[in-house]
């Protein structure tokens, strides 16, 4: 079968309604991201129900754009790729049915992928640089899920760990409205962070020795224990500044705790499996710090996706569509979404 091929890529899973056209796996054709993003900032975090509504208001737009960007029609396309889990029930479904629609009325293959799954071949659509060499260790950080993940080739995963409860972009979000700094967390933290002293306090670093697992709710209990001890008399959640307290300082020093985990294990998990290359992809791949300590720590080349794939996007979806294209993945019309769905292969 030829390697060359045009996929239709489809992302509902969360907040972002995405479309992409990707040829080959790796160039990106078009791509458009309607994100909701003000919308939920006034809750704090995504609310579904919204969420999924606002899918239903876009997703046929954001799909015809995206198309006529690419100067393409579904006659162009080899497969219709859409996110099939892990994420949100009512956003998934949105997307799920607008795919079965369009490969019912085509003829055209329908391929789920996983989101998580999506996040690592994000990489692969860096086109100046060269494909990343097996075996590969993959930090997923994106939403609720922090996940360690040996890849030995294409589709082929390991997981080693994961969150045992708050993920990392979690934690972010959960910190970032105790601080009163709004929604989304981890861009409100870092900026907060900057005119911060990340050494002000001494916050715990959950290593869970033996495991690859993480932790990061002692953590966010540790800096709502500082807040309530300074001003116990407001309560958490205050969306704004509060005057008195040390908002840059605790942004700094929670941030730092975070990183400091998220670069020891990744770095630890590279060398006993002996990855040649580690591969760190999904939102919080974007915070600055963090990618600093990666390129600065690693004693192997550490890829990360430029900014705007590090959020959900429809061009990582279609670039994994490719491969499970290539591989022989054909799905039924009746598939359902898998909205817990563990990154497996």
């Amino acid at each position: 079968m030829s390697e060359d091929t045009r996929i239709l890529g489809i992302e509902t899973s969360c907040d972002e309604t995405a479309a992409a056209v990707v040829e080959n796996g790796r160039h990106i054709v078009s791509s458009i991201v309607a994100s909701q993003a003000s919308m939920h900032a006034q809750y704090g975090g995504v609310f579904p129900e919204m969420a999924s509504r606002a899918h239903i208001e876009t997703i046929y737009q954001v799909i015809s754009n995206t198309l006529s960007q690419a100067h393409v029609g579904l006659e162009a396309v080899d497969a219709i790729a859409v996110t099939r889990g892990p994420g949100l029930a009512g956003s998934l479904v949105v997307g799920m049915n607008m795919a079965k629609g369009l490969a019912l009325g085509s003829g055209l293959p329908l391929l789920g992928i996983n989101h998580l799954e999506a996040h690592l071949y994000s990489i692969w659509l860096v086109e100046d640089e060269q494909e990343p060499s097996f075996p590969l260790l993959g930090l997923i950080v994106s939403g609720g899920h922090t996940e360690l993940v040996l890849m030995r080739d294409h589709l082929t995963y390991q997981r080693l760990g994961g969150t045992l409860d708050d993920a990392a972009g979690e934690a972010f979000d959960k910190v970032a409205r105790l601080l009163g700094l709004g929604f989304p967390g981890g861009p409100a933290i870092q900026e907060a962070a900057e005119k911060g002293d990340p050494e002000s306090f001494k916050f715990p670093r959950a290593w869970l020795e033996g495991t690859w697992n993480f932790s990061f709710s002692g953590l966010k209990t540790a800096v709502l224990r500082e807040v309530r001890e300074r001003q116990p008399e407001l309560e958490a959640g205050v969306e704004a500044p509060r005057p008195g307290l040390p908002i840059a300082n605790l942004a700094a020093a929670f941030q730092a705790a975070v990183v400091d985990v998220l670069v020891g294990k990744t770095l630890a998990a590279a060398e006993t499996f002996e990855a040649k290359e580690i591969l760190f992809a999904g939102g919080v791949s974007a915070n600055k710090p963090l990618r600093e300590a990666f390129q600065s720590q690693a004693k192997i080349p550490v890829r990360m996706p430029p900014l705007e794939l590090c959020t959900d996007n429809a061009a990582m979806i279609a670039a994994v569509g490719h491969r499970r294209f290539l591989a022989g993945q054909r799905d039924a019309l009746d598939i359902d979404v898998l909205p817990t769905w563990p990154i497996t292969g």
